[in-house]
């Protein structure tokens, strides 16, 4: 067995298409059909079933997969292992970034530029996007960390290092009806015009969850990819949100606490579960640790 064999398993497991995997591995599809029928050959198993529209993992496939995933994660680690030696840690991490709270110690360029400093032969690659979406690109290993925002019920095969929780909270103009309350109910904003952020956001997954375990329906009037457009869009008096204080850019809005069980929104640095975390990956978690450090 080859461990571009392997790696070529691996990737059509993650992707369950040979098209996509090809497209990963920056390889032509017949190349990567190849390397898993030799490497099928020399184990004497089918590893997929193959049909005009799917592939899935045989019963061998299933059982082998853990197996080749430590293989190739032993393989890297002796690499960077051996990196080191010769004069530091190289390779590549792959970092998935969200917008993130203003007053949190570690935000993304900060940890960028700390961890480069520290590791210059390592190159850092960014994703922007939802943390729904950076979710399943660490489950798939298309990222190595990833910033995310997500209910406990969103984070199935994470491993997370919390950074920050803040509670959900109502936010509105100054002189809405409900300012000046010293709380309020989820019943009570049922028909409120709803500012809301995507359905990718760790945001609005909470926002969704704490209406649905109350049984009630809001109206979402706006929907915006922007934090900061969010608050200005309360401002003009266009709506209501649910937000963490940490939105409030604007001095007209006030935020209102939630009676009963406000969700949290806990913002983390996440790593796939139940797999072996590379050398550049550790160490941006170590730089990470060593941000949100207090200092003397």
């Amino acid at each position: 067995m080859e461990l571009r064999q392997i790696r070529a398993f691996v990737v059509v497991a993650d992707e369950a298409s040979f098209t996509r995997a090809a497209t990963r591995l920056n390889k032509v599809q017949s190349a990567v059909s190849a390397s898993v029928r030799n490497l099928e050959r020399q184990l004497g198993v089918e590893l997929f079933e193959r049909t005009t529209h799917h592939v899935h993992l045989t019963e061998a496939g299933r059982l082998f997969l853990p197996e080749a995933r430590r293989t190739l994660a032993a393989a890297q680690e002796a690499q960077h292992v051996l990196e080191q030696l010769r004069g530091g840690l190289r390779g590549e991490v792959r970092l998935g970034l969200i917008q993130t709270p203003r007053h949190i110690v570690v935000q993304p360029a900060l940890l960028i530029a700390e961890f480069r400093a520290q590791h210059p032969g390592v190159t850092v690659s960014v994703q922007a996007a939802g943390s729904v979406r950076h979710a399943e690109d660490l489950r798939r290993r298309r990222l190595d960390v990833a910033f995310v925002i997500l209910p406990p019920e969103a984070t199935a095969g994470l491993d997370l290092h919390v950074l920050a929780s803040e509670k959900l909270q109502l936010l509105c103009r100054a002189d809405h009806p409900l300012a000046e309350r010293d709380q309020v109910e989820l019943a009570d904003l049922v028909d409120q015009p709803f500012i809301e952020t995507p359905a990718t956001w760790g945001n609005r997954l909470a926002t969704d969850a704490a209406f649905a375990r109350a049984g009630l329906t809001r109206k979402i009037a706006y929907e915006i990819g922007d934090a900061a457009g969010l608050a200005s869009l309360v401002k003009h008096g266009l709506g209501i949100a649910l937000g963490p204080m940490s939105f409030i850019t604007e001095d007209e809005i006030r935020a209102v606490p939630l009676a009963s069980d406000p969700p949290s929104l806990t913002l983390s640095l996440a790593v796939p579960a139940g797999h072996a975390v590379s050398a550049p990956a550790k160490a941006l978690l170590e730089t990470a640790r060593e941000l949100s450090e207090p200092t003397a």
